[in-house]
């Protein structure tokens, strides 16, 4: 592997540049190079099917998106957030894929992957314009294209926003780049503010990027050095300082904006499943530690990860905290000498803080695909931290591209074949079973697709499996109540709706279904107010408003049947 750029020296100076031009038919083979490993690694994915985890909602069970690029289309997708989150470009990305692929999963997972694979190209081109370092740069690039932790955000269309996002947050690195050589540009600067909008309008995790960019000013930029700092006074020390922070004041400003619109559509989370301010910073500590050891060793990756019913034991948040602290102080130890160790770290830890679970955004623990763009920053510590320990000796320049070679082909087999279990979403349950057996979501899930095909009795089982798991689960009381209805035990049907609006009152669906069983039992009176409350959540739910007229106009109230109808 090449040097890279050292401490103190210009990476963005004419020499550099030089050196950069007689990379020119390299950099050409790098990037033919990710993009056939990507390829290789999720190709299969035009294979596969749609699953039954979120993509009925962002893609083929959802109106907006099936009727594709429409100017109605368009409003919608810059006002709605009812699912907890805001991203009207992820929204727009799949209308267009509606538009040229229809019903065709495999459309939609090749565009997800053209866009990881785009995401891989880019990251080498930055960190290659940043560097001069083309060995580095590409194997950083490698692994995040290929590691098993990207199968989540790659594999999955309905987190199309990971990838999207990705593209948006590499592209505005290397508009940066070329700013920082020519600070006085408005439009290399518009570039920079545009790019990183539209990757806000991807996915709100891309918040932290303006902090990222701050360290890339320290390294590898060069923009802010301590031997900068050390050769002039305090009152220019200051304004350079001011002068890095204030020209990103408008980037800070829209990610102020993009968490603002994201707290107007927050995620409903039960009190069941809401955790304490000191579980919440348990989980954080050990988070950050696990997806350390996954990234290193990735097995048993499943989806999602939950807390322990009794919360981590004392020993493990001591440990993880201990982790933490070890690699943060030599990473600060050696920042003047290894200042990527810092950065690497920093970009690590901060960009990871969004979804570390402080701030409770979801019912479980942490997922694979919040690694997508916080690994980087590992990344670059290893890459370059084995480049500088190995590579200076003749041994260590032989050693290094065949520990870079094998590494890759350890990654890649396992990426498919953890790529391979999204192929259905019977696949992907039985194969999350396999790897998390008490994982009450993938017992529900796999329940749903049973009683798709008919098999209600084994639907039941993996429900109830849910429920015995966790017993505050809304969603598997639900699903017992409609798999119970379509073997006609109507009044058991009803017992099961009844507990799951009990759980989650702030749910449409299963008001729904709860007025829809008290109707078919000729209940009129007690399912009129279901499908009201159903209503009141979500007026554009046109089920409960058919619904509803119906049981109106058989209730004898036909002055307020035809309005609804």
């Amino acid at each position: 592997m090449d040097s890279g750029a050292r401490p103190g020296e210009e990476a963005i100076s004419g020499g550099r540049i030089s050196r950069l031009q007689e990379h020119g038919w390299s950099t050409v083979a790098v990037c033919i190079f990710l993009a056939a490993i990507v390829w290789l690694a999720f190709g299969q994915t035009l294979r596969h099917d749609f699953v039954n985890y979120d993509d009925d909602t962002y893609v083929y069970q959802n109106p907006m998106v099936m009727a594709g690029l429409t100017r109605g289309g368009i409003v919608w997708a810059l006002q709605f957030g009812g699912i907890g989150h805001w991203h009207p470009v992820t929204w727009l990305s799949h209308m267009l894929d509606w538009r040229l692929y229809g019903l065709w999963a495999g459309g939609h997972h090749l565009s997800s992957v053209i866009l990881h694979a785009a995401a891989a190209i880019l990251l080498f081109l930055a960190l290659k314009q940043m560097t001069g370092a083309l060995g580095r740069s590409a194997m950083v690039a490698a692994v995040f294209a290929i590691h098993p932790q990207r199968v989540e955000s790659v594999a999955w269309i309905a987190e199309r926003k990971d990838v999207l996002s990705g593209v948006f947050f590499m592209a505005t690195i290397l508009a940066y780049v070329r700013y920082a050589r020519k600070p006085t540009s408005r439009w290399s600067y518009a570039l920079v503010v545009m790019l990183f909008a539209l990757g806000l309008m991807s996915k709100g995790m891309l918040v932290t990027l303006p902090f990222v960019l701050l360290l890339l000013d320290f390294w590898p930029l060069g923009r802010l050095t301590p031997e900068m700092l050390a050769s002039v006074s305090g009152a220019e020390k200051r304004a350079r300082v001011w002068r890095l922070l204030a020209e990103k004041i408008p980037l800070f400003i829209l990610a102020a904006g993009s968490c603002l619109m994201t707290s107007l559509s927050p995620e409903k989370l039960p009190p069941a499943l809401q955790l304490s301010f000191a579980a919440r910073i348990a989980n954080a500590a050990v988070s950050y530690f696990i997806y350390v050891k996954q990234m290193v060793y990735p097995v048993d990756l499943a989806l999602p990860y939950f807390n322990p019913p009794a919360g981590f034991q004392t020993w493990q948040v001591i440990g993880a905290v201990g982790f933490l602290v070890a690699i943060s102080a030599i990473a600060w130890a050696c920042w003047r000498t290894h200042p990527y160790l810092l950065v690497g770290g920093l970009w690590y830890l901060g960009m990871m803080a969004p979804v570390i679970g402080l701030v409770q955004i979801s019912y479980y623990a942490r997922a694979d695909r919040y690694t997508y763009l916080p690994q980087i920053g590992l990344y670059l510590m290893v890459i370059w931290g084995a480049a500088d320990l190995f590579g200076r000796s003749r041994a260590g320049r032989f050693v290094l591209p065949v520990a870079a070679f094998l590494l890759l082909a350890a990654l890649l087999p396992r990426t498919q074949a953890q790529a391979s279990a999204w192929r259905t979403s019977e696949a992907l349950w039985t194969h999350v079973l396999q790897e998390s057996p008490n994982n009450y979501v993938a017992h529900n899930n796999l329940g749903l697709v049973l009683g798709g095909n008919g098999q209600f009795e084994s639907a039941l089982i993996h429900f109830k499996k849910a429920i015995e798991i966790q017993p505050s689960y809304a969603e598997a009381y639900n699903n017992i109540g409609t798999a119970l209805s379509r073997v006609e035990r109507r009044q058991e049907a009803i017992v099961q709706y009844e507990k799951a609006v009990n759980l989650r009152p702030d749910l449409p669906v299963m008001q729904n279904n709860l007025g829809t069983a008290l109707a078919r039992e000729g209940r009129l009176t007690e399912a009129i107010p279901h499908f009201r409350k159903a209503l009141e959540i979500n007026p554009a739910d046109a089920d409960a408003r058919s619904n509803l007229a119906t049981a109106l106009s058989l209730a004898g109230r036909t002055d307020e049947a035809p309005p609804q109808f």
